[in-house]
Parts: C-alpha cells; sequence; structure tokens
C-alpha cells in the first residue's frame, strides 16, 4: 500500500526580488507548488527554478488579480509587494477565500528609535517617528491584525531587517559603492561608522520564512527573521575594500546632515531613522515556531561572492552617476564646513 503527501501550494506575490527569490527556490526545493503573481518575468539576474508556476497581473489592480487566479486556492500566500493600510485593505478582499495563512512581508525598521535596549524582540515598541516607511508598514501591519480579530483573517506578520544577496550589496549607493572605493574615491558614512548593525542573507532569512508556510500556529503573530551577523558600518565598508583590493577611503558625516544635504535621496532618512541606530536582534520566537533555523551566511564571506557577481554581471551592477553626484556633494559639503567650523575659510564663506 502506498500513500501520497500533496505538496503545500504557495503563491508569492512579487518572487523576483532580494527576499522573494531565495524564498521561491527554497519552497520549490522542499517540494512545494510555487506560483509567482508578478507584471512580468524580470528576474533581476536571480534565476528561478523551471518547475515555478507564473502568474501575471499587477497586484494594484484587483480584477486582473482576480483573472489571473481564477479558482486557485492556496495553503499559504506570501506577500512582499504590501505596503500601506490601503494596500492591506485590497490584499483582504483579494485574499480573504483563497487561502488560509497569509504571509506579510512588513520591516523591523518599525521599531522605536532610538533602541532603548537590546536585542529587539518582537514586543517593542512598534514606533518609529523618523522613517515614513516604517509607519506605512506599521499601519498596513494594524489593518491586518484587526482584521485578524474581526474576521479571522489568517494572517502572520514577518519582519525582515536589512536583508541582501550577492546581486544586492547592503550599502546605501548599492553598486555605486563598489566602484568608488574601487578607484579610491570617497565614501560617506553616517555617523563615526560605529552603530551595531545586522545584515542577513536572503537565503538565511528563506528559511524561517520558508519554514512557517502553513503553520497554523503562526497565525496571529508577528515575527522578525534575522541573523546574528553584525559588524559597525566602519566594518561592512572595510570589507567591501578588501573584497575589490582597495582600501575604504571613509569619510564620517554626521546622520542628521543627509536629509538636509541630500533630501532626494531616500537613503538620507534610514540614516537618521534607521541605520544611524544600533540594531541586534532576538531571533528565538522564530526558532521556536522553526526549530531548523539556524542561519549561517557571513558577510565577511559573501561579499567576496560578491564582487565576483559583480565582474560577471557588468551591465545589472554598474554604478548611479546620481549617487555618484550625492555622495560628492555630501563628502565635499562636510569638508567645507569642517573648514568654516575650524576657522580656516576665508573670512568671506562665514556669512
Amino acid at each position: 500500500m502506498t500513500s501520497s503527501v500533496t505538496p503545500l501550494k504557495v503563491l508569492f506575490i512579487g518572487g523576483t526580488g532580494t527576499i522573494s527569490a531565495s524564498s521561491v527556490r527554497l519552497a520549490v526545493a522542499q517540494g512545494m507548488e510555487v506560483f509567482v503573481l508578478n507584471r512580468g518575468r524580470n528576474v533581476k539576474g536571480r534565476l528561478l527554478p523551471e518547475a515555478v508556476k507564473w502568474l501575471t497581473a499587477d497586484i494594484t489592480n484587483r480584477d486582473s488579480v482576480a483573472t489571473a487566479l481564477g479558482d486557485l486556492q492556496f495553503d499559504a500566500v506570501v506577500n512582499f509587494l504590501g505596503y500601506s493600510a490601503e494596500d492591506a485593505a485590497e490584499a483582504v478582499g483579494m485574499f480573504r477565500n483563497k487561502t488560509s495563512h497569509y504571509i506579510h512581508i512588513s520591516t523591523a525598521s518599525l521599531y522605536q528609535k532610538p533602541i532603548l535596549q537590546v536585542p529587539i524582540v518582537e514586543s517593542n515598541l512598534r514606533q518609529n517617528r523618523f522613517l515614513h516607511y516604517a509607519r506605512k508598514k506599521i499601519d498596513a501591519e494594524n489593518f491586518l491584525m484587526q482584521a485578524h480579530v474581526d474576521e479571522g483573517f489568517p494572517v502572520t506578520i514577518v519582519r525582515p531587517s536589512h536583508t541582501y544577496d550577492e546581486a544586492n550589496p547592503p550599502l546605501a549607493g548599492g553598486w555605486t559603492i563598489f566602484d568608488r572605493i574601487e578607484r579610491g574615491a570617497e565614501v560617506v558614512v553616517h555617523g563615526d561608522g560605529t552603530s551595531l548593525w545586522t545584515l542577513t542573507h536572503a537565503a538565511d532569512l528563506a528559511q524561517g520564512l520558508v519554514g512557517l508556510l502553513g503553520n497554523q500556529r503562526a497565525v496571529g503573530e508577528a515575527f522578525h527573521i534575522t541573523s546574528d551577523d553584525v559588524y559597525t558600518w566602519d566594518q561592512i565598508y572595510t570589507l567591501v575594500g578588501d573584497a575589490v583590493g582597495v582600501p575604504a577611503n571613509l569619510v564620517h558625516v554626521p546622520s542628521e546632515f543627509f536629509p538636509i544635504a541630500a533630501p532626494d535621496w531616500g537613503w538620507s532618512e534610514l540614516f537618521v531613522g534607521d541605520l544611524g541606530h544600533s540594531a541586534i536582534f532576538d531571533n528565538s520566537k522564530i526558532r521556536r515556531y522553526v526549530p531548523g533555523y539556524a542561519p549561517n551566511r557571513t558577510f565577511i564571506r559573501t561579499v567576496v561572492e560578491m564582487a565576483q557577481w559583480r565582474r560577471d554581471h557588468p551591465a545589472e551592477a554598474a554604478g548611479d552617476p546620481t549617487v555618484e553626484g550625492i555622495i560628492d556633494r555630501m563628502a565635499n559639503g562636510y569638508y567645507d564646513s569642517k573648514k568654516i567650523f575650524e576657522g580656516l575659510a576665508p573670512s568671506g564663506e562665514h556669512k
């Protein structure tokens, strides 16, 4: 007598980004029936398994999603693209009758800043008054949890922190930073470069995320999923220099300068509201629900693979001229301010 086990049927919304691609690969490797819904097969240099079943739709258009899904039902739906309370409301409407487990990808940036005690646990106050992105994510979490209370919507919240892979360096400025370090140009570092920061490889995060899929004990719960790989920001940039064989030329700029001098740069708000504060996480909760969760990828090793990926994919890993200009402006502005402060500039520059 033989028996068969029906594989878990999972829908990933997004599926080709830094976090989602690793999760898709692992879900397929574990024998799940995997669907990916997005607007097209732009894999951004990240290859996905042939077994993936593609659905084409715009998640912001409920009619197109309904057409793509038809009468499909899923054991779990993972939404990497939900952002605001409005997005959450749309998701509840689209998936309340489509799945018994809905996973919303939030962010670990939403915890209170400044951080008053580490390690951070899931019950820490969710209040980041500096970061608009975090406040929107909090609104989305609140709506989904209220839907769980009011109607039993089967939501689980997952909060990644700074997650990267070989195709997406965890640096303010991305591949532009590699370019600048390699040619000996200055790289601006927020603050004094000593705040502690947790980096999580996407393949490690996928262990925890995929381990939660279909787990009804996780419904109504929130988890941050990070590694225990912690560095100062000076160390992070120094390791990039080691990987390309050129010492990193670092210029330390107060975090508060960035929103003033570069308000047009998306990273500027992050320096004040997130990256400028030490972030170390307690992962006890995800380990209780996914006992096999054991992140093992370190940046000190992966940065070498990242440098190789850059050599192999020059088009995808090209620097950004706009970011180059911002970094030059920040470095030059810092030096000009320093001269004025030290009284070394001509008197006319004091005005």
